[in-house]
C-alpha cells in the first residue's frame, strides 16, 4: 500500500490521463475500472453555467468542521503526553484538500452541565444518568488537565464553549476559573471564536433538563449572555491581554422554531456589544427515535434534506440586516446521537454529501458536523471502548467528498451552485473557483442495499449528461464516493483510498482493487456523461478556462 503522496505527481499532472484519452473514442468512459460504450447523448442534458452568476456567496475557509462534544473533546485530542494521532491524521487529511484544517467547536448539551474542580487528577469525571442520556454524562467535572486537549493538534483553531445552563454561584465561579484556563491554553493562534451556552431555546424544555422557567424570555437570555459574555472578557482581559476583543459565535440555538426565536432575540439586543462574528444555528434533519425515519425517506431524500435546511435559510434572510456570517455551529443526521444502520451508514455519508453541499449553495457558509465518542453519527471512534472500536466511520468520508468538491478555500474564492434534479433520489451542484466553472458533482441516492442479496453485476446505475460551456472541452477527471452499498458501514473509499485506521491510522491508502481518477472526455460541442452508480457519487474534474 502506498500513501496518497506516493501518486501526487499523477493527480497534480494529469499527464498519463492525457495520454489515455487520445487513444480513447469520444464515447467512452471509465466506470469501475473499465471500459463500457457510452451512446452519443440524446436525452435531456443537464445545463451547468461557466460563471458564478447566481451562485452562492464565497465559502468560508474550513467550511467542512467539527463540533466536538464538550465531555468527549479529551477522547478526540488526546494530552500532552499521549496525543491522539489517529484524530490528527484524519484531520489533515482534510487540510489537504481544504487548505486548512477544520475548525473544532467544543460544545454541546455537557458544556453546560461542567463544572470546574481545580483538584481533580483527570481531564473529566462523568456521571452518566440513563433517564438523561445513555450516550454522555449529565454530571461532569473537569479538571486542569482538560485544557491540555487544545494543545494537541497542530494548525487547528476552536471554538470554546463555556457553562451558561448552570447560572447560579457555582456556575458562574466556573465561568471565571475557566475562562483564564481556556484563553491559556488557547494563546499562540489557537483560539477562533468564544460561545456561552449549547441551544438556550431549550433551556425551559428539554428532555435532558429544565434549567429556566417558562416564563423566560428572549429579551432574558440576551441579559444572562451580556452578563456572562463581559465577565469572560474581564477575566481574559486579566489572564490573556493578547486575546483581549475575541469575537463570539451566537446564539447557537437548537433550531429556527423552538421556545426562544432568533429574530425575536436579535430584535432584544443582542447584537448591542458588536462582538458577534458568526450567527451560529443548529440542525438535526430529524430524530434517532421519531417514527417514519428510514435511510431512503429521510436521509438519502434530497427533498427531505432542502426542507430541513430550507428552515434554516428563512431565519438567515431574516438576519440579513445584521450583516453576519450565518453557519451551522452544530448538525448532523438524527439527533440523540444517530441510529444504529442509519446515521453509520454509507447512506450517511451520501446525505452527509447532499447536506452539506446544499447548505453552501444556500449561503450557510461553514458547517460544524457533531462528534461524540460512542456516536452512531460520528465520522470516526477516537479511542477503543467497551461497545465500539477505534476507527474511521462512513461520515468521515462524506466530509473528504466535500472538501475535495470545494477545493483549496484559502487560496481561491469558491462558489457553489444546486442544480435542480428530477428526482429526489438525486441531486448536483457545481463549484466555481475565481467564478469560474470547476467541479460538477452528482449523487445519486437511490438505495442499493447490499447485505440483501444484490451483487456488483445486478446494480444499477444512472446515466447524466451536463452541458457545460466549450471552454471546458478536453479531459475531466471523475472521482468517486464508492461502497457496496447505502447500507455498508465498512469497505467506503474516496476515488479509491481509504482512511482507515486499521490502514495507516487513518492516512489515505491507495487500495489496489478499487479504480481512482476515471476520465470522461468533454467534447467541443460541450458534453460530458457520466455513470453513476446507484448509492454512489461521483465528482467531475473540469478543465475550463485552461488544460491541468
Amino acid at each position: 500500500m502506498k500513501s496518497l503522496r506516493s501518486f501526487w505527481p499523477l493527480w497534480s499532472s494529469c499527464t498519463l490521463y492525457a495520454a489515455l484519452v487520445h487513444a480513447l473514442p469520444a464515447t467512452e468512459s471509465f466506470l469501475s475500472g473499465h471500459l463500457q460504450p457510452v451512446p452519443t447523448p440524446t436525452g435531456k442534458k443537464i445545463s451547468v453555467p461557466g460563471n458564478a452568476e447566481g451562485a452562492s456567496v464565497t465559502v468560508l475557509p474550513s467550511f467542512v468542521s467539527y463540533s466536538i462534544e464538550f465531555a468527549f473533546f479529551p477522547d478526540f485530542a488526546g494530552n500532552l503526553s499521549q496525543p491522539n494521532t489517529f484524530s490528527e491524521n484524519l484531520l489533515n487529511n482534510i487540510a489537504a484538500l481544504s487548505g486548512s484544517k477544520p475548525n473544532i467547536r467544543v460544545g454541546g448539551n455537557t458544556q453546560d452541565y461542567a463544572l470546574y474542580d481545580a483538584e481533580l487528577p483527570t481531564a473529566t469525571r462523568g456521571i452518566v444518568i440513563p433517564s438523561r442520556s445513555p450516550d454522555y454524562p449529565y454530571d461532569l467535572t473537569i479538571g486542569p488537565s482538560y485544557f491540555e486537549s487544545y494543545r494537541t493538534f497542530t494548525n487547528t483553531r476552536y471554538v470554546h464553549g463555556f457553562n451558561l445552563g448552570k447560572n447560579g454561584t457555582v456556575g458562574r465561579k466556573t465561568l471565571l476559573a475557566t475562562a483564564a484556563l481556556a484563553c491559556k491554553a488557547l494563546s499562540g493562534g489557537r483560539l477562533l471564536y468564544w460561545e456561552l451556552g449549547n441551544e438556550p431555546d431549550l433551556f425551559k424544555t428539554s428532555a435532558q433538563g429544565i434549567v429556566r422557567p417558562s416564563s423566560w424570555t428572549e429579551a432574558d437570555y440576551v441579559k444572562e449572555w451580556f452578563d456572562g459574555t463581559r465577565a469572560v472578557d474581564r477575566a481574559v482581559a486579566q489572564a490573556c491581554p493578547e486575546l483581549v476583543g475575541t469575537n463570539w459565535m451566537a446564539p447557537s440555538f437548537a433550531g429556527v422554531s423552538n421556545s426562544l426565536k432568533p429574530l425575536k432575540t436579535f430584535q432584544s439586543g443582542l447584537t448591542d456589544d458588536e462582538n458577534i462574528a458568526l450567527i451560529s444555528s443548529h440542525n438535526y434533519i430529524g430524530g434517532a427515535t421519531q417514527p417514519g425515519v428510514t435511510l431512503q425517506g429521510t436521509l438519502m431524500n434530497h427533498a427531505s434534506t432542502m426542507n430541513s435546511v430550507n428552515k434554516q435559510v428563512a431565519v438567515k434572510n431574516q438576519l440579513r440586516p445584521y450583516g453576519l456570517p450565518f453557519i451551522l455551529g452544530e448538525t448532523n443526521s438524527l439527533y440523540n446521537q444517530g441510529r444504529p444502520g442509519l446515521s453509520n451508514s454509507f447512506g450517511a455519508a451520501l446525505w452527509g454529501v447532499d447536506f452539506n453541499l446544499y447548505c453552501a449553495s444556500n449561503d450557510i457558509q461553514a458547517v460544524y458536523m457533531h462528534q461524540g465518542t460512542n456516536y452512531r453519527y460520528a465520522a470516526w471512534q477516537p479511542i477503543d471502548t467497551k461497545d465500539v472500536p477505534k476507527g474511521t466511520k462512513a461520515p468521515y468520508y462524506g466530509s473528504i467528498a466535500v472538501a475535495a468538491f470545494l477545493g483549496n478555500l484559502v487560496k481561491n474564492k469558491v462558489q457553489v451552485r444546486h442544480i435542480v434534479m428530477e428526482k429526489d433520489t438525486e441531486a448536483a451542484y457545481a463549484a466555481y473557483e475565481n467564478r469560474v466553472l470547476k467541479r460538477i458533482m452528482v449523487i445519486n441516492m437511490q438505495s442499493y442495499n447490499y447485505t440483501a442479496g444484490a451483487t456488483a453485476k445486478s446494480r444499477p446505475y444512472s446515466e447524466y449528461t451536463f452541458s457545460v460551456p466549450t471552454n471546458c472541452s478536453g479531459v475531466g477527471i471523475v472521482n468517486r464516493l464508492m461502497a457496496n452499498g447505502s447500507d455498508a458501514i465498512t469497505g467506503i473509499t474516496w476515488d479509491g483510498y481509504s482512511y482507515n485506521y486499521e490502514l495507516e491510522n487513518g492516512k489515505p491508502v491507495l487500495l489496489g482493487n478499487v479504480s481512482t481518477g476515471g476520465i470522461e472526455y468533454i467534447g467541443q460541442t460541450g458534453f460530458v456523461t457520466v455513470q453513476v452508480p446507484d448509492s454512489s457519487a461521483a465528482m467531475i474534474n473540469l478543465p475550463c478556462g485552461g488544460k491541468y
